[in-house]
C-alpha cells in the first residue's frame, strides 16, 4: 500500500512517535511524506520515505495528485486544529480529495490507531482492487 504521512508543526512529534510505535507495520508499505515530516520520521525510524515539498510549498498538493490518480491508499495527517495554517485551502482540498476517492484518512491519534491496526489486519485490501480498476480506466 502507498501511505502518506503528514503533520502540522505542533503534531510532528506525535506522528514521529506513532511511526516509531508501528514501525514494523509501516515497513511493509511504500511511504510518502511532506518535507520536514518525512525527514524527521526517516531519522527516527530509518524507514525509506519518498519526500515531497513541505505542505505550504505544495507537498499537500503533490499527495493530492497521487490521490486523484488512484495511487495513494491511506493518509495519516496529524492536524493541529488550534493553530491557523497559512495553507489551509491546500489542507481542505486534500481532505476533500480523500472523501471524493474514498481514501482512508486519520487526522488524529485515535483514528490513526484504528487505521494502522486495520491496515495490519488486511482490512484495507479492497484498495488493491480499487487501484487495479483505476489503472484499467486509465488505459
Amino acid at each position: 500500500m502507498n501511505i502518506a504521512l503528514i503533520a502540522h508543526d505542533k503534531k510532528k512529534d506525535a506522528l514521529v512517535q506513532f511511526t516509531i510505535a508501528y514501525k514494523n507495520i509501516f515497513a511493509k508499505h511504500s511511504l510518502f511524506a511532506t518535507g520536514t515530516t518525512g525527514k524527521r520520521i526517516n531519522e527516527a525510524t530509518g524507514l525509506e520515505i519518498t519526500r515531497f515539498n513541505s505542505g505550504p510549498l505544495g507537498g499537500d498538493q503533490e499527495i493530492g495528485a497521487m490521490i486523484a490518480k488512484n495511487k495513494m491508499d491511506a493518509i495519516f495527517f496529524f492536524r493541529d486544529p488550534l493553530t491557523a495554517q497559512p495553507h489551509e485551502p491546500d489542507v481542505t482540498a486534500l481532505v476533500r480529495l480523500c472523501d471524493v476517492y474514498s481514501i482512508p484518512l486519520a487526522t488524529n491519534m485515535g483514528t490513526a490507531e484504528l487505521l494502522i491496526r486495520g491496515l495490519d489486519e488486511g482490512l484495507l485490501d479492497w484498495r488493491n482492487i480499487a487501484r487495479e480498476n483505476g489503472d484499467k480506466d486509465e488505459k
